[in-house]
């Protein structure tokens, strides 16, 4: 995935972003999602007279009127920490409405900085194993950021299992042996033991592989199978009220426009999945998106986000570029079936 300089980027959206009911402005946040080189990323606690004081954040700050949002991070992590990030790429952008202000709130992944990181303004500051974020109290704004983290910029569908298990699961061996980390296993064909039978060699792979699973399923059977958690079609979506699944499970959801996606992030989902975003041919008639229509849409999802229709390993530069996660595809990772 290719990394920017911090010299010459180009602004990505006002600084003025009108909220989403157009009656006030968000306030342009930057910050970092720094990490050192075993991995742990560098948090920072709020001093307790400021908004949301007390809890945790990625070291950042506001962009000034006129300044270009990586010109701000570089600042803020100079005047807060006394480092110089080198390289980075776009994580999440995240639109949060407080009870006393809006903030959006743009993250960047830092991939390399010189200096060495302190508290120069007082604040406590903590080098933090990814796994162990959970442990610490964030604003809200900040926990789709947490979730951007842990998620890979890659998610595999799985295509109709078919008469030929045998040959399913020896494909999706080599598929999760290539590094793909996150699995919706899909197979709506199968039911009863049929299912659970092939759901939990399935699983069984993907443990061996160190990849998450998702079941494309009712979520009860995620937790008696032990899966990672469930990826919601949009009937199982529109019926939710509340998240399906406590929270250590991922939940995932399929959406389309932003009401669905609206509707996912009311009940707790995750991450969603927008589609489609090119033309496919298994859906050559539908209407797609573009990547301009999915850039507008993850600004205003407040999670993170995957590209699906059309798209290959090649598009996830262009699908981060826009907000998004990354890409989800069936054919483009499987090498089989078509996104659907």
């Amino acid at each position: 995935m290719a990394s920017h300089q911090l010299q010459g980027r180009v602004d990505i959206g006002d600084v003025a972003t009108p909220d989403a009911k157009g009656t006030g402005r968000y306030l342009h946040v930057v910050a970092a999602a720094l990490s050192d080189e075993a991995g742990r990323l560098l948090i920072a606690r709020r001093p307790s007279h400021t908004h949301q004081g007390g809890k945790w954040e990625f070291p950042g700050g506001k962009v000034e009127r006129g300044e270009a949002p990586l010109d701000a991070l570089a600042r803020e992590l100079d005047e807060e920490l006394g480092v110089r990030p080198l390289a980075c790429e776009p994580l999440i952008t995240v639109l949060h409405n407080y009870p006393d202000k809006r903030v959006r709130l743009e993250v960047w992944r830092i991939r390399g900085f010189e200096g060495s990181a302190s508290g120069i303004e007082g604040q406590e500051v903590r080098w933090v194993a990814q796994s162990e974020l959970d442990a610490y109290e964030f604003p809200d704004a900040n926990l789709p950021v947490i979730t951007a983290l842990i998620l890979p910029d890659r998610y595999l569908i799985t295509p109709d299992p078919g008469p030929d298990t045998a040959a399913f699961l020896r494909a999706l061996q080599r598929v999760t042996e290539r590094g793909v980390s996150l699995v919706q296993f899909r197979a709506t064909n199968l039911g009863g033991d049929e299912y659970i039978d092939l759901a939990r060699q399935v699983l069984d792979i993907c443990r061996s592989a160190g990849a998450k699973l998702l079941l494309n399923a009712d979520p009860q059977r995620a937790l008696t199978l032990g899966a990672d958690g469930v990826h919601l079609n949009g009937i199982r979506l529109r019926a939710l009220r509340d998240r399906p699944l406590p929270r250590g499970f991922l939940v995932g959801a399929s959406c389309h426009h932003p009401g669905e996606l609206r509707l996912a992030s009311s009940c707790g989902v995750d991450f969603a999945v927008l589609s489609p975003v090119r033309e496919t041919s298994s859906h050559s008639c539908a209407r797609h998106l573009g990547w301009r229509t999915f850039r507008d849409y993850c600004l205003r999802a407040r999670m993170p986000v995957y590209a699906l229709g059309g798209v290959g390993e090649g598009d996830i530069p262009r699908a981060r570029a826009c907000g998004g996660q990354g890409i989800a595809a069936i054919r483009g990772l499987w090498g089989k079936e078509t996104d659907r």
